[in-house]
Formats: structure tokens, C-alpha cells, sequence
């Protein structure tokens, strides 16, 4: 992930095509380890390829990934059978807590004080 940060602080700060030493030199600044077969192998993989094109992609991909809270919906639904629809709504939303005020103690409540 760190070798990833790096080529994009590259290509953030104008370097359209960044090299091996460029992300070393910024791994380097910020005391990371480096590791060449990582650094080697991610400068393979977008040789040629437009960063925003990339993002795009992933953005993509990671859209079609299930991410949860649907499961509840679904749950709710599967056991209200026919009523799943209006079990649905009810579930997703989520309890009101109530306020309770509670009233401040004070030397009157016991009737005595004790300094005085």
C-alpha cells in the first residue's frame, strides 16, 4: 500500500511517469521500508496507463464488492414473509432513544447539610 501512496504522491505532484528511484526517494523522505519487487512490479503493472483510467476501473470494481447493511434489510424481509416490504423500512431505521432528564441532587433533597 505504501509502494500505491508513493506513486500516487508522484503523479499528484506532476510526475505523469514515475520512476523506481522517484518512489524510493519518497519512501526514503518519510523513513518507509522499501522493496524493490514491490516497487518493480507495480511500475510493470501500470506501464502505459492512465491514472484517473485506473482509479476508474477500481472504482468500478470495488462498487460490485457486497459491502453489508443489506443483510439486515434481508433478514427482516425473510421473516416478515408477506409483509417483507413494510418490515424493510422499519428495520433500516433506527431507534429514537428517549431523553431522560435527570434532576440535579441537591443539599435540600435530604434536609440537612453537611457543613452546616
Amino acid at each position: 500500500m505504501k509502494v500505491i501512496a508513493a506513486y500516487l504522491l508522484a503523479v499528484l505532484s506532476g510526475n505523469t511517469s514515475p520512476s523506481a528511484e522517484d518512489l524510493k526517494c519518497i519512501l526514503e523522505s518519510v523513513g518507509a521500508e522499501i522493496d524493490d519487487d514491490r516497487i518493480e512490479f507495480l511500475l510493470s503493472e501500470v506501464k502505459g496507463k492512465d491514472i484517473t483510467e485506473l482509479i476508474a476501473a477500481g472504482r468500478e470494481k470495488f462498487a460490485s464488492v457486497p459491502s453489508g447493511g443489506g443483510a439486515a434489510v434481508a433478514v427482516a424481509a425473510a421473516a416478515g414473509g408477506g409483509g417483507g416490504a413494510a418490515a424493510a423500512p422499519a428495520a433500516a431505521e433506527p431507534k429514537k432513544e428517549e431523553k431522560v432528564e435527570e434532576k440535579e441532587e441537591s443539599d435540600d433533597d435530604m434536609g440537612f447539610s453537611l457543613f452546616d
